[in-house]
């Protein structure tokens, strides 16, 4: 009996003895294989060196698992690419796109919860009020966010134009201007529905009810908030200029409007913003020139923020017709009802 038991006891002890020398040779491996490399970063496609220490890494949409891993094997993060698969396969999560700041301390598990929590590089973008899609397709790659070429293409897309029942060839006055916050090289496409999105957000906040509204309606008051956006100064004026304006539509003049005249110079001519305007200005051909052309300019004129949209939704009503510059300095206005009273307050050329 005593034999038997003790034969048992060195069964169970041998056992436990290798019980403990295969745990202690899996917890040697994993901190071998979590631990991050010895070497040096390399740059490759998917990783570009800030310094000896650091990197941008990008991980692309739809990229898989095995695939990241990879890359930060070429790029030298991690020891194994084996290592990684047991990871992602015993901790299944989605690896969210974007581009990341990685350094070279940075174990394999601290790489795997950076992608999937989402740790990008948020990067704050400012679309400022008054910009058209050609000066935001400007910002947006100055940024790294987007190039020029593909932010434009979405704009166009016909799929996103129906996506927000715009009645145009291009998203332009849809794009609401804002400070956004976007990883770098992200998708045109979804920076355009982003800031679209904003923008029908902006109309219901204000108490704007888009839904018994038809996409032309909606779209006629863009074009004269894009309009009262590059002309106003002083918010309280934006209302009274959207008064003017309708009035001009209604009684069959044209709106004479030189916002129009430098979104024909500088958006379809190419040409630099003018400090002044000249009459030969004023007969530039166009179908946005509303100095020749009544009624309103066949598309919006600029991204109208919240003051412009406010007063094209909710204009005042007014007897005036006329309006110019008294104060440039604080972009004060004068408004007249005649056209003898607006001549003696001065030159009819707003600027």
């Amino acid at each position: 009996m005593n034999r038997v038991l003790r034969s048992t006891c060195k069964l169970l002890a041998g056992t436990a003895g290798f019980v403990l020398l295969a745990a202690g040779g899996i917890f040697g491996a994993f901190m071998y294989f979590n631990s991050p490399p010895s070497g040096k970063l390399r740059n490759t496609e998917n990783a570009k060196l800030l310094d000896a220490n650091d990197a941008h890494f990008l991980v692309r949409e739809g990229e898989s698992a095995t695939s990241v891993g990879g890359h930060l094997k070429e790029a030298g993060f991690i020891k194994s690419l084996f290592a990684w698969q047991l990871l992602c396969h015993f901790r299944p999560a989605y690896l969210q796109a974007g581009m990341y700041k990685l350094d070279s301390k940075t174990n394999l598990i601290e790489l795997y919860e950076f992608f999937t929590e989402g740790r990008q590089i948020l990067i704050p973008v400012t679309v400022p009020e008054g910009s058209t899609l050609k000066r935001t397709a400007r910002i947006l790659e100055e940024a790294l966010i987007c190039s020029s070429e593909e932010f434009l293409s979405a704009a166009s897309s016909a799929a996103i134009l129906r996506e927000y029942n715009v009645p145009a060839s291009n998203m332009e006055g849809y794009l609401y201007p804002d400070t956004y916050h976007w990883t770098p090289n992200y998708p045109a496409s979804s920076v355009v529905r982003t800031m679209a999105a904003t923008f029908y957000k902006k109309l219901g906040d204000l108490g704007i009810n888009t839904n018994t509204m038809s996409a032309g309606d909606i779209y006629s008051k863009v074009i004269l908030a894009s309009i009262v956006e590059r002309e106003y100064r002083i918010a309280d004026e934006a209302p009274v200029m959207a008064g003017v304006f309708l009035r001009r539509l209604k009684t069959g003049m044209r709106l004479e409007s030189c916002a129009t005249v430098v979104y024909v110079l500088t958006e379809i001519d190419g040409k630099e913003h003018p400090k002044t305007l000249f009459y030969s200005d004023l007969e530039e051909e166009s179908p946005y020139n509303t100095y020749i052309h009544k009624g309103l300019p066949p598309g919006p004129i600029s991204s109208p923020g919240e003051v412009a949209l406010r007063a094209a939704f909710f204009p005042a009503e007014t007897d005036y017709l006329f309006f110019r510059i008294v104060d440039p300095k604080a972009g004060r206005h004068y408004f007249s009802k005649s056209f003898d009273d607006h001549i003696k307050a001065g030159s009819f050329i707003v600027k």
